[in-house]
């Protein structure tokens, strides 16, 4: 008899995952070089002038001073950006419904124009369009924070779309639980910036583990094992109109200071196991 549980076929056609649950983990980076990257340079800062030239834009998969490199650091293949431009380095693949885990520790470098400012970094999901989207820089997507003391923010980038519930605060708009769903976008009251949950994020110079899972229009952010948000309705404006964003390519960020991203990993998955949502 045909054994529905033992031939359960997971597809991969070209862009996405439509995997179960316990799919196999896919490295998303090789240990050995960026093949299955691509690397896109914005506008160049100009000190003189403390702003950016956008006659100055290296572009797409043009990197001659190596912004994105892979190394050795404590001892294992990394991901290095340095930060001295700003820009992204995204897969070439699309991707929908999975779990996105990955490592990454703050190197000591910082550049312009962020050098007196707090180490700044990001991962890009459900990454769609062209890039240079925000500000010259990045596609839009759905962004989860990666910057000193902030781990976890949401940011909708040029475009990107949330509802989340949140209470107002002194800085701004908090993830609560508690609270009813807010819209947050470039164009909503709320703004495009929510702030996580907590603080679960290590000293700068010690590695941290991130994940992302997303599942149809529902996302959770969770740092070091704890959920600092979940997220709903992910969307994308479209003429001031909010229309559905489930799947896209995943792009990191390059913003001024020097990063290292390792164990980049993704499986797909058909549910969010409930003890992540309840948490």
């Amino acid at each position: 008899m045909f054994n529905f549980r033992l031939s359960f076929l997971c597809v991969f056609v070209g862009i996405s995952f439509c995997s179960p649950v316990y799919s196999q983990w896919q490295n998303l980076f090789n240990s050995k070089n960026l093949e299955d990257w691509d690397t896109y340079i914005g506008p160049a800062f100009d000190s003189a002038r403390n702003s950016f030239d956008t006659l100055k834009v290296l572009g797409l998969n043009k990197d001659p001073n190596r912004l994105f490199s892979v190394v050795k650091e404590d001892g294992q293949p990394a991901l290095r950006i340095s930060g001295e431009n700003f820009g992204g380095i995204s897969t070439k693949s699309e991707f929908k419904n999975y779990h996105l885990k990955l490592e990454f520790k703050w190197g000591r470098k910082k550049s312009n124009p962020r050098k007196e400012k707090k180490r700044d970094s990001g991962i890009l999901y459900h990454a769609v369009g062209k890039h240079g989207a925000d500000f010259g820089f990045w596609m839009r997507s759905q962004e989860f924070q990666i910057q000193e003391g902030d781990c976890g923010d949401y940011w909708g980038v040029a475009g990107g779309s949330f509802e989340i519930p949140a209470r107002k605060n002194t800085d701004g708009f908090v993830y609560d639980p508690a609270m009813e769903r807010l819209v947050f976008n470039e164009k909503s009251k709320s703004g495009r910036w929510c702030i996580k949950l907590g603080n679960p994020e290590k000293p700068t110079g010690e590695w941290n583990i991130v994940e992302i899972y997303c599942l149809n229009d529902t996302a959770v952010h969770i740092v070091n094992g704890a959920v600092v948000m979940i997220l709903y309705r992910s969307g994308q404006l479209e003429k001031s109109k909010v229309v559905p964003l489930s799947k896209g390519k995943i792009q990191i960020q390059s913003e001024g200071a020097e990063i290292f991203y390792r164990n980049i990993q993704i499986e797909g998955i058909n549910k969010i196991p409930e003890e992540i949502v309840r948490r």
